[in-house]
């Protein structure tokens, strides 16, 4: 599978930059997902990619060949759209095979290509619906055999599951990872979603304001975050972060990353910072606390069948192996 190098790309609209300078790579056969919030660039990214805007600087290139003045369709890139983007006057027959029928293909090719295709995604038997006539979910696996069909180089998904529940996102979400293996396909994924971005990336490109903060496996995005807006962004609920008087640490560092489950909880009579319970979230599995340390707000994670009340002190210990450590640009230092 090809290769897909994004170097030294700039991006602007108008005044405003898209795009700053961005350069990454998506390995052979590798699901890339880049990630962020709203406005970091990671859809024009994709945009850019497939053609369909056009670029100040830089250079993409697939296999080293560059295809900055390639038209889109001689790009050999399929993409996902976040709002499908079927024909609803097709039925899914006819959608999966259109690409296939604007390229000419024989007929029984077509037809033999279609079939597989709907066999591997289980919708066979939703050949001869129209778009109108699916739930979301079904939607959504026409969309991506319409791409996998072509079998393009590269595949391109612009956040294909947001516009579905909770519940049936969990399941496409496998159902998409084991597609990526069965494919063994170069797919860059755009998601604003980090559970999603954590369990289906076999890197992460973590996105904001135009540039890339940091990229790596999804272990090493959170467990060594590069600096603190990768390490609030990335973990739900999100790093305290913290100066290290508040706990009375003794550190260089202006701010110090302390994620909810690294704190142990003591009493009184334990060492550690006096904290006052000011809210409890039971999920189930897990509780969690806020807690008032002086005037900082801290989230604390703890088991589900905790007694405590709001209002209870308690008292924060943590084990500064597991403390991260920012100096005052935000960057991650080692002590």
């Amino acid at each position: 599978m090809p290769q897909l190098h994004f170097d030294h790309v700039t991006k602007s609209y108008g005044d405003v930059v898209a795009l700053r300078d961005v350069s990454f790579e998506a390995r052979d056969g590798e699901l890339l997902v880049l990630v962020g919030p709203s406005g970091c660039g990671k859809s024009t990214t994709l945009r850019l990619i497939a053609g369909l805007e056009e670029f100040e600087s830089g250079t993409i290139s697939i296999d080293g060949n560059a295809i900055n003045n390639l038209p889109p369709k001689d790009r050999d890139i399929a993409m996902v759209f976040q709002n499908y983007a079927l024909y609803p006057h097709m039925t899914v027959r006819q959608n999966l095979g259109f690409g296939l029928k604007m390229k000419k293909t024989p007929t029984d090719e077509i037809d033999q290509r279609v079939l597989a295709t709907a066999q591997s995604l289980d919708i066979e038997d939703l050949l001869e619906r129209k778009p109108g006539q699916l739930s979301g979910g079904q939607k959504q696996r026409v969309a991506v055999g319409r791409a996998m069909i072509r079998k393009p180089a590269v595949f391109l998904f612009d956040e294909p599951l947001s516009n579905l529940d909770a519940k049936l996102r969990v399941t496409l979400r496998d159902e998409m990872a084991s597609l990526h293996q069965r494919l063994s396909a170069t797919i860059i994924y755009v998601t604003h979603d980090q559970i999603e971005a954590l369990t289906l990336g076999n890197r992460i490109a973590v996105m904001n304001e135009g540039q890339i903060q940091q990229i790596g496996t999804p272990q090493e995005i959170y467990q060594t975050p590069a600096n603190t807006f990768v390490a609030s962004f990335i973990g739900n609920p999100a790093m305290n972060l913290i100066s290290p008087a508040l706990l009375q640490i003794e550190s260089t560092a202006d701010c110090l990353g302390i994620r909810p489950e690294d704190f142990s909880l003591g009493d009184k009579n334990s060492s550690g910072v006096e904290a006052i319970v000011t809210g409890i979230q039971n999920t189930g599995a897990d509780c969690f606390l806020s807690v008032q340390v002086a005037s900082k707000t801290l989230t604390v994670r703890t088991v589900s069948t905790t007694t405590l009340a709001i209002g209870d002190s308690i008292y924060l210990q943590v084990d500064l192996a597991a403390v991260h450590f920012f100096d005052t640009t935000g960057n991650r230092i080692t002590e």
